[in-house]
């Protein structure tokens, strides 16, 4: 049987609990999110790719700061596009980089791909 019944829902608690046992075994991402001011890349990242209206029954485009962050993940651990789509699924320290929630939906690998081009 699985350990993680599908019944039920991680509390704050146990997600922070496990947040801050991930932050004594590694912090890098946690020290590279503080050291790093996200802000200053919002201008060179709306010049290269401008936000748009999304389109009709189409869905949204993701936030290009949250993409030019994958791609940095994606860099630092030498990853493939599939593989960075399953880790960001998979880690909570990817995810608290990222500022994603559970319920946050995460860019598939075409989309990483595409972005990156």
């Amino acid at each position: 049987m699985s350990p993680f019944n599908s019944h039920s829902q991680p509390s704050f608690f146990e997600v922070e609990c496990q947040l801050n046992k991930i932050h004594a075994l590694n912090d890098f991402l946690v020290r590279l999110n503080l050291l790093i001011n996200w802000s200053i890349f919002l201008a060179p990242l709306h010049t290269l790719r401008p936000e748009r209206a999304p389109a009709k029954g189409g869905r949204p485009p993701f936030d290009s700061l949250l993409m030019f962050k994958i791609l940095i993940l994606k860099t630092l651990y030498n990853l493939s596009d599939e593989t960075t789509e399953l880790l960001i699924r998979d880690r909570l320290s990817f995810r608290e980089f990222l500022d994603l929630s559970f319920s946050d939906t995460v860019p598939d690998a075409r989309t990483i791909w595409l972005f990156a081009e």
